[in-house]
């Protein structure tokens, strides 16, 4: 019986091209992943839901439900919340992409691609998921308490929801806090390869983090043209007692 350690990562793709659903799986395949397809989006997030893969490659366009209502569903479900999601799409404008990210996809890849690029990417994510393993499993920034074990945060006691990437941009950017980080170095360390496309992908994820935990709308500086700095955290001095 094979163990959960030894298990073959799992991907589910969802693409009604055919062609491209055996293309993205043969190449997955010789790379040590098991596939899955869908050809529709009916019926995809009930799918999900009753076994989460470890991945989930989502056409933009497909019969049914389209990618972005899947997306969507996933990310307000907390059994499917945190699933690794990579939108692929023949829709090249950034208006596309920046949609897809804003409603909690990890990464985004359009048509044409490369399916080597693509089995990068999904590899690439899945190792920035796992990684977030430490010896000393909990970070605390002020009122949030992140758990690397668990990959859960909370904020003043309340668990707050976040996508994988989410996290994982959180993390690095706690980890160098008080250092300035370019969108290359966040885009090549977080999500772990020399992203392509535009950088529009680190504005959405900080902005989905400031939306989602009140603490970092100030504690995030913006360096126009150049990238982030997280403010090392101060704990506020005690009132003064008279």
């Amino acid at each position: 019986m094979t163990s959960q350690a030894n298990r073959r990562p799992h991907v589910l793709i969802i693409e009604d091209n055919s062609d491209i659903a055996e293309l993205i799986t043969y190449y997955l395949s010789k790379a040590g992943y098991d596939t899955e397809i869908l050809t529709s989006g009916t019926g995809a997030i009930q799918r999900i839901q009753s076994n989460p893969p470890d991945v989930v490659i989502l056409d933009l366009m497909l019969p049914g439900q389209n990618g972005l209502e899947i997306c969507n569903a996933l990310r307000a479900t907390p059994l499917t919340e945190s699933i690794p999601l990579i939108m692929v799409t023949a829709k090249a404008e950034e208006t596309d992409r920046i949609s897809g990210l804003e409603i909690g996809a990890d990464d985004y890849i359009t048509k044409p691609f490369s399916p080597k690029e693509l089995v990068a990417r999904v590899g690439a994510l899945l190792r920035r998921t796992r990684s977030a393993q430490s010896p000393e499993p909990l970070v605390n920034y002020g009122p949030l308490k992140i758990d690397l074990t668990s990959h859960t945060v909370t904020n003043e006691g309340i668990e707050v929801q976040l996508t994988a990437k989410e996290f994982l941009l959180l993390c690095y950017l706690i980890e160098h806090q008080g250092r300035l980080l370019s969108r290359d170095v966040l885009l090549t360390d977080v999500w772990g390869y020399r992203y392509t496309e535009s950088t529009r992908t680190v504005d959405v994820h900080v902005r989905r983090l400031r939306e989602k935990l009140p603490i970092l709308v100030t504690n995030i500086e913006t360096i126009k043209q150049f990238g982030y700095r997280l403010a090392s955290y101060v704990p506020p001095l005690p009132p003064k007692t008279t």
